[in-house]
């Protein structure tokens, strides 16, 4: 048999980084990291041997962390993930945080503004601007079906209402006949050009999520050129994009007839996302 101790250190040859390997160990165990560290000797079962090895063979393969414990922390939310979904990033939260400045600020006088979320993967940013603005009439809409399993039921686990949409970007209200136009539309679609060279750390996650043409800007140009009519005159439009994309993004919301458009950059200082409003 297998002690805990002599199964970390195994996990560490393979090449896990020891945060990781305690982690997943005390997610087969059902226990904390101090509860590990106190218990080295301990033995474990032939059943928990197995199952940690598995989750040690696909860490070091390269597998998400969060595709192995099911599981992702996203703006104060435990948001269920798997190969469906991208993993929600830190990142993102820029996007979440400047949504909630409009909705708390100047959309702050609307009793129910009309929010909705494009591409919304696992559900991260409606759910947490839903959470964090229960107010907010929240919309998604979503082109996989498998994210939107996903996105409904971590909707459903976390009580949060949220009306969802099957559909490529704007057509997914062509089936949503009492679809509001809307005071706020955000959306971290796929912008990462074919010929990337990150993609190659990002094979396990779906590259429909990830990547565009047009140098990654395809997706966003087509939200942007849509907006009017689903977007009120006054109305924001936010997106996520790479560090390296602001000002290409800049440039497509002025083109699509939006002002006052600005950026925001993330917890590391990047240039992160890019919005306006629409004008008349």
């Amino acid at each position: 048999m297998t002690t805990v101790g002599a199964a970390l250190r195994d996990a560490r040859l393979r090449g896990v980084q020891r945060l990781d390997a305690h982690l997943l160990l005390a997610h087969v165990l059902g226990q904390s990291r101090a509860w590990l560290l106190a218990h080295g000797d301990d033995a474990l079962s032939d059943a928990q041997g197995a199952t940690f090895e598995a989750l040690v063979a696909r860490r070091a393969a390269g597998e998400p962390f969060a595709y192995l414990v099911g599981e992702r922390e996203f703006h104060g939310l435990a948001l269920a993930v798997n190969e469906a979904v991208l993993v929600p990033r830190p990142d993102t939260e820029t996007l979440v945080d400047w949504a909630l400045d409009l909705l708390q600020g100047e959309l702050g006088g609307i009793e129910h503004p009309a929010a909705l979320d494009l591409g919304t993967g696992s559900g991260a940013i409606a759910l947490a601007l839903k959470n964090a603005c229960p107010r907010a009439r929240m919309w998604a809409g979503e082109r996989s079906a498998g994210a939107l399993a996903v996105a409904r039921a971590n909707a459903q686990r976390l009580a949060l209402d949220v009306r969802f949409a099957a559909g490529d970007w704007w057509d997914a209200l062509a089936g949503a006949p009492d679809a509001p136009v809307f005071d706020l539309v955000v959306s971290n679609p796929p912008y990462i050009a074919a010929d990337d060279p990150h993609l190659a750390a990002l094979t396990h996650e779906p590259l429909s999520a990830l990547v565009a043409d047009d140098d990654g800007l395809a997706d966003i140009r087509r939200i942007a050129d849509g907006a009017r009519g689903r977007l009120r005159t006054g109305g924001w439009l936010l997106f996520e994009h790479g560090w390296a994309q602001a000002l290409a993004v800049q440039e497509i919301l002025q083109r699509s007839g939006f002002g006052e458009v600005r950026t925001r950059v993330d917890i590391e200082g990047r240039p992160r996302c890019t919005g306006g409003r629409l004008g008349a």
